[in-house]
């Protein structure tokens, strides 16, 4: 039996027991392990399977993530989601669609503080929304754009969805971080637009705020983001400058959220501990889910499917932005059944080989794999931004909400062309740091 074969049957039934109901992770390993014990051996499986398990919850690297999830959780405690989204709301009000495009601002802030996109969209649901209501923005409208502003999280660093990556891919996390800065301006700017352009079309959509801000407001209004752009600052400024690694970023930012929910008096320990154990439970999904997948693709290397699939595509004599086409079309359909954690673990084994191969940057295509990532939060029918967001605004059908995110999801592919027209987007400022 060849070994493509074999590789084959295993990616079958892994595909079978997903179906079936089956935690992804176990799934990597069982079959993973299954596949290396029948193409090598038992003794050689086992100390695999063991290694792999030991190696990510004792990789000293990997205590990002932990401290990634826990800034979400201290920026939350803080108000930091209210601040940044009065600020915004002073400064753009009085435009079409103005509150819209105040929440598009709040949750890029927010995420600059926070990489859970599932965080962002609950915190921004429960100050944003009301406000829309108060105003009459259309439901579909108003839920979408805090469904697509959540994902945010996900591109703009600190971003878990890199940290994954790069811990897949064995990519530099920092870069990849760094990589996300441009890219993420771009698909924030590209929201607003979209909420402008909706609004200037159909003005029914988003009546206009009938207060103004003087501009004394608006500038003392900015004292909102001052707490934000100092955590970004330490945060980014440290990676970029070389002046500490991502791990002990994700520390300094944690402990720096620490200290001003502590000064403004808001710490509670019930939301202390219910945020420990959001931690808890995201770090160990996350560390699973890598184990499995390292495993998975041990297999995946022994059957030499990804080699030979790179061989083939090769011989094609296609453009290799076909064959990225292609890719990006496999990861939209996938967003529609998987979360974006899983779709990474389950494709990168296989298609990164592949990008590789057809002489792509590996950073560059991060940038590209998160932003397909992104879209897969707000895609019916398994889209976890519109499901947080359905448990708090009950009044609005989860139909409308996944239709009210769909014109977002031209401005993420939007920012994709862009990436793949001019890659300096995504590979500019790492090319720059320092270290």
């Amino acid at each position: 039996m060849s070994p493509v074969f074999v590789g084959l049957v295993g990616s079958f039934v892994l595909l079978l027991l997903l179906f079936l109901g089956m935690p992804i992770a176990f799934v990597m390993m069982l079959v993973g392990f299954l596949g290396i014990s029948f193409l090598s051996s038992v003794d050689a499986a086992l100390p695999l399977l063991a290694d792999n398990l030991y190696g990510a919850v004792s990789h000293y690297p990997y205590t990002i993530i932990p401290l990634f999830v826990l800034m979400g959780t201290f920026a939350s405690s803080s108000g930091i989601t209210t601040e940044l989204y009065n600020t915004f709301e002073k400064w753009f009000r009085r435009l079409p669609g103005g509150l819209g495009i105040a929440t598009v601002g709040a949750c890029a802030g927010f995420a600059a503080v926070s990489g859970s996109s599932v965080a962002a969209a609950a915190a921004m649901g429960t100050v944003a929304l009301p406000q829309m209501k108060r105003f009459g923005y259309d439901p579909k409208l108003a839920t979408g754009v805090i469904a697509a502003g959540g994902t945010l999280s996900f591109l703009i660093p600190p971003s878990l969805g890199f940290v994954i990556f790069g811990m897949l891919t064995e990519q530099s996390i920092g870069k990849l971080l760094i990589a996300g800065v441009l890219p993420g301006a771009f698909l924030s700017l590209f929201y607003a637009l979209i909420v402008y352009t909706m609004v200037k079309l159909n003005p029914k959509l988003a009546p206009i705020v009938p207060q103004r801000s003087t501009w004394k407001e608006k500038l003392l209004a900015l004292r909102g983001v001052k707490e934000t752009f100092v955590v970004f600052l330490i945060v980014m400024g440290g990676i970029y400058g070389g002046f500490i690694n991502p791990t002990e970023a994700g520390a300094v930012g944690a402990f720096s959220l620490f200290l001003i929910v502590l000064i403004k008096g808001k710490l509670r320990i019930d939301s202390l501990i219910q945020g420990l154990f959001e931690t808890i439970r995201i770090s160990c999904m996350v560390i699973f889910l890598v184990a499995g997948a390292n495993v998975f693709s041990y297999f995946l290397a022994l059957s030499t499917i990804p080699t030979q699939v790179s061989t083939w595509i090769m011989g094609l004599g296609v453009s290799k932005y076909i064959v990225l086409s292609i890719i990006l079309a496999i990861y939209l359909l996938l967003g529609c059944f998987l979360d974006a954690v899983s779709m990474m673990v389950l494709t990168l084994p296989v298609i990164f080989p592949i990008v590789v191969s057809l002489g792509f940057d590996p950073i560059w295509f991060g940038v590209i794999a998160v932003l397909m990532m992104e879209a897969g939060l707000i895609t019916p029918p398994v889209g976890l931004n519109i499901y947080t967001l359905a448990g708090i605004a009950r009044d609005v059908p989860m139909a409308d909400i996944f239709k009210g995110t769909l014109p977002f999801l031209l401005a993420i592919f939007a920012v994709v062309i862009l990436i793949a027209i001019i890659p300096e987007i995504a590979t500019y400022l790492p090319k720059l740091m320092l270290k």
